[in-house]
């Protein structure tokens, strides 16, 4: 969970230790092995332009993000309906780092449980993303929404989606573009997208698909 540049800096400095050890070990290596972080934590984002600098690529784990952006514990079942990865938080921190790798012209993905939500798929493809790391059970479902998109229309929603006050209409938005770009008339698909529509438009959204 990298918070601060030096600590990129100082593992910089012990892989290029541990290339001297391997070149005077005479042990083949990769010399260009590249260097990256994973972006976890709230001030990893916001010092994003600073970290990209750094780097070689971003990763951004939304577990962790969202987690430490919402202050809310998920193994607590007191505040865990409060967590949830399509916060307007979490997507501000999420459109900031993808804007500073592109400054940076660093790769950028995205990992965790918001990469196979079908509600989150179409803001993240908006928001610039090109790579999602999901569970293998989830790349037909991930691959067919992104397949139906139009990549200025989902561009265009997830700018509404970081003006959106709550997360309800954060959710609305995305329910509305599986509907809009018909998917849930899917002859695979429908079923498990529809009760996902359904369950975001009654409040308890597609959290842990």
């Amino acid at each position: 969970m990298v918070s601060a540049v030096e600590e990129i800096r100082r593992v910089r400095e012990l892989v290029e230790e541990t290339k001297r050890e391997l070149a005077l070990a005479d042990v083949p290596f990769d010399p260009k092995i590249p260097v990256g972080v994973m972006i976890e934590v709230p001030s990893a984002a916001v010092i994003a332009d600073v970290l990209a600098r750094e780097c070689d690529f971003f990763s951004i784990g939304t577990n962790d993000l969202t987690q430490y952006t919402l202050a809310v514990d998920r193994g607590n079942e007191r505040v865990a309906h409060l967590y949830d990865p399509l916060h307007p938080a979490v997507l501000a921190l999420i459109d900031r780092s993808v804007r500073a790798a592109r400054r940076a012209g660093i790769a950028i993905s995205l990992c965790g449980e918001m990469a196979s939500d079908p509600l989150a798929v179409p803001i993240l493809v908006g928001l610039g993303l090109e790579e999602l790391s999901g569970v293998a059970s989830a790349v037909p479902l991930v691959k067919e929404i992104v397949r139906a998109l139009d990549s200025a229309v989902a561009a265009s929603d997830a700018r509404r989606a970081l003006e959106c006050a709550t997360v309800a209409e954060v959710r609305a938005i995305c329910a509305a573009r599986l509907v809009a770009a018909g998917l849930l008339d899917h002859p695979d698909l429908g079923e498990f997208l529809r009760s996902a529509v359904q369950g975001s438009a009654s409040g308890e959204g597609a959290r842990g698909s």
